[in-house]
């Protein structure tokens, strides 16, 4: 569960003024006491709590030249906490990047109705795995039909997202398609007569609902869904068709878009280290913790994306916060079609020589901590942060009922290294 090669605040590098971890000590038991939240939320309140402090434990490092003792503490790694996401992000882009293809890709975003929000906040696991499946047989199915000329099989990757700029629900999936299609006999690649489209969005937004709510109607049939608290009339057979049927109007919005192609595939990499490894809000994101309030700033689309300051409760932050939670071994990032896990070995160094590349994927560059902070931060998290000279050196563990370096015994013990 620990992980002590975490990367270290240093002095260099400015820390944000207030943490999600700061407002959960500060609010944490009124929102118990006002929300009894459910285990799984209390365990990743805690966890975030303690993130990177003694309570996990961790390491001592010494200079080997000015001699600075410092204490290196371990990480949660729940994948909730906005702390501990930067080194597992950045070594699956390094994985990612090896199967780029030679080709265009396209972003398209598909998002559930609202309507559904209370329903899905429930039953997280069997209506996220629906989206999934919905999108990827809707693009299959387009991608199989003569009128849009591709007349093979799509591969995609896939993200969920949760939220809106405001911390409440907004269920969607982000995929990452390249312009093409794998055909059905596996020989050979496809591509589009036009680049610069795939699919139409308004057919694929009207397959894509009908998927969806075909497949949340199976789950309803098969017992899959519960309906606990203020969705308890929805138990009803009457009352879950006619609510379900509603959705089917055609003047509702179920929102896809399909965004221009990306300018090379160093784009994609790009966009994939913005989106991957999010969690529902960044701690660079929150201007203050006061007056028992918290101010965090978002974007509106319709004002340009430009930054403003919205205002909470402490414990409505936290409880927007866990909204987006998702179930315990849950994959948020899926991949499809030829670049499912099965096919991706052999199917991409096909369309690589189809495309006249070598087939042999780049060679795997296995980068250590260090390396990959340096990447990303341009620093040294072996230099010492004071002399700027020497080197850390890992001299001791401690746990969280061991002193730490700042006492004896490791005053002593780092003086005889």
């Amino acid at each position: 569960m620990h992980h002590s090669n975490c990367p270290k605040q240093l002095p260099t590098k400015p820390r944000p003024t207030w943490e999600v971890a700061d407002i959960i000590r500060i609010f944490g038991d009124e929102y118990r006491r006002d929300y009894n939240p459910p285990g799984d939320h209390r365990q990743i309140m805690h966890l975030l709590e303690i993130c990177r402090t003694i309570s996990l434990g961790g390491h001592i490092e010494k200079c080997d030249t000015c001699s600075l003792l410092y204490n290196a503490y371990n990480s949660c790694r729940n994948r909730h906490c906005p702390k501990c996401q930067t080194l597992t992000k950045e070594k699956w882009l390094q994985d990612r990047k090896r199967e780029l293809l030679p080709a265009k890709y396209f972003h398209a975003v598909f998002t559930i109705d609202h309507k559904l929000n209370p329903l899905i906040l429930i039953n997280k696991k069997v209506c996220f795995d629906i989206l999934f499946r919905s999108v990827n047989e809707t693009l299959q199915e387009f991608a199989k039909d003569p009128r849009w000329k591709l007349g093979g099989q799509l591969g995609f990757i896939a993200i969920l997202h949760t939220w809106s700029q405001v911390l409440m629900e907004h269920f969607h999936l982000h995929c990452v398609i390249p312009a093409g299609a794998l055909s059905f006999d596996r020989t050979r690649w496809i591509s589009p007569a036009d680049d610069t489209f795939l699919f139409h969005v308004g057919c694929l937004s009207q397959v894509f609902r009908h998927k969806f709510l075909d497949h949340l109607k199976k789950a309803y049939r098969n017992n899959e869904l519960i309906f606990p608290g203020r969705i308890a009339p929805l138990k009803d057979r009457r009352e879950f068709y006619n609510f379900i049927n509603l959705l089917y109007d055609k003047e509702k919005k179920w929102v896809v878009y399909l965004k221009h192609p990306f300018a090379g595939p160093e784009k994609v990499l790009e966009y994939l280290a913005r989106y991957t490894h999010r969690v529902a809000i960044s701690n660079n994101r929150i201007i203050s913790v006061k007056n028992g309030k918290v101010i965090f700033s978002y974007k509106k689309r319709s004002e340009d994306y430009r930054s403003k300051p919205l205002t909470v409760e402490g414990p409505e932050f936290i409880r927007r916060f866990l909204l987006h939670t998702l179930p315990s071994g849950f994959m948020r990032i899926r991949y499809f079609g030829f670049l499912s896990n099965v096919s991706k070995k052999h199917s991409i160094p096909l369309i690589r020589q189809s495309l006249g590349q070598s087939p042999d994927l780049p060679e795997k560059v296995e980068l250590s901590v260090q390396e990959m902070m340096l990447n990303l931060t341009g620093i040294d998290i072996t230099r010492c942060p004071r002399c700027k000279i020497g080197t850390m050196m890992n001299i001791g563990e401690f746990s969280n009922r061991t002193p730490r370096c700042h006492g004896p015994p490791y005053q002593q013990m780092a003086s005889q290294q």
